[in-house]
């Protein structure tokens, strides 16, 4: 087999898992491709740095760990999504919504948020609180929305910049503000616009988080999520990672021992970097956002 076959064979697996897609190509591709118009980032904007690279599947479970800790997220995710019995489509509904806004034009964004709000109407219930109160929820209120944006994005910066080599433009500052554009169709209309406003909201959020029983299952879940028994030994050092670059009052709560961040980053960061070569230099997310971009005349 050629090099490039075996590139195209690895990518096209590694695609099939991300995506549940049996052919390997994302049902979100044609999407992404579609239309005329720009959408809500360029290639030179922070957010398609940061989303294109590697280090989001360090970032992706970051970003489970630490909704986790939060009861009205975990109630929400414990009783209205698939993640037992489906896990890999809810990753890649997941996968689908951050792609698309990422990557798509407006209309496409328009209609993911329209996807995820719809989505959003049937997820409601009750929950109990780190004060032992029951306090009812709706996916759509703006304190659950502004915490899954946040978590989100706190853990896309930090794998960012912990396991990856490729600056951000503009910095940390640029992709906060840009990537608060995307909760807007969502209903979010306020969100941090700086880093130092991202960490003074997650300081804010820190008297609603706890532990119960169920946290540290569906945690336990994570750490030992049922994906193909080649992918478990990287998903390991993922989840590893992952934990290690989470702030220490956040780890102490999840008691979970984790490796030092100091010997994970350059193990992490060369073993994506291997990944990113074993499967090849072309994205057809990226390729697809692209040639759209220069049917607009933007690029």
């Amino acid at each position: 087999m050629s090099n490039n076959a075996l590139q195209e064979s690895l990518s096209r697996r590694f695609r099939k898992l991300l995506s549940g897609a049996t052919d390997g190509i994302p049902p979100w591709l044609e999407v992404v491709a579609a239309g005329d118009e720009p959408g809500f980032y360029l290639p030179t904007d922070a957010p398609w740095v940061v989303h294109g690279d590697f280090s989001t599947l360090v970032g992706g479970v970051r970003a489970l760990l630490m909704q986790a800790l939060h009861p009205g997220s975990l109630t929400g995710v414990s009783q209205h999504s698939r993640y037992e019995a489906d896990p890999l489509g809810r990753l890649s509904g997941t996968i689908r919504w951050l792609t698309v806004t990422t990557f798509g034009s407006i209309e496409a964004v328009k209609g993911e948020a329209g996807r995820v709000n719809r989505m959003h109407k049937s997820v409601s219930g009750e929950y109990e609180t780190a004060e032992q109160t029951i306090k009812p929820y709706r996916a759509a209120d703006k304190d659950l929305l502004l915490w899954v944006h946040v978590a989100f994005m706190d853990s896309f910066l930090r794998a960012h910049q912990n396991y990856s080599k490729r600056p951000i433009p503009g910095g940390a500052d640029s992709y906060v503000a840009l990537w608060s554009k995307s909760v807007g169709p969502l209903g979010l209309k306020t969100a941090p616009m700086s880093e130092a406003e991202l960490l003074e909201t997650l300081d804010g959020f820190k008297p609603e988080l706890t532990v119960t029983e169920e946290t540290r299952a569906v945690i336990k879940w994570i750490r030992k999520a049922p994906l193909p028994l080649l992918a478990k030994p990287v998903y390991a050092l993922l989840f590893h990672s992952a934990l290690a670059s989470m702030p220490k009052q956040y780890q102490d709560m999840i008691g979970m021992k984790g490796l030092p961040l100091w010997l994970l980053r350059p193990v992490t960061t060369n073993l994506l970097r291997f990944m990113r070569f074993a499967i090849g230099p072309d994205s057809p997310i990226e390729d697809a956002a692209l040639d759209r971009l220069k049917r607009a005349g933007v690029i």
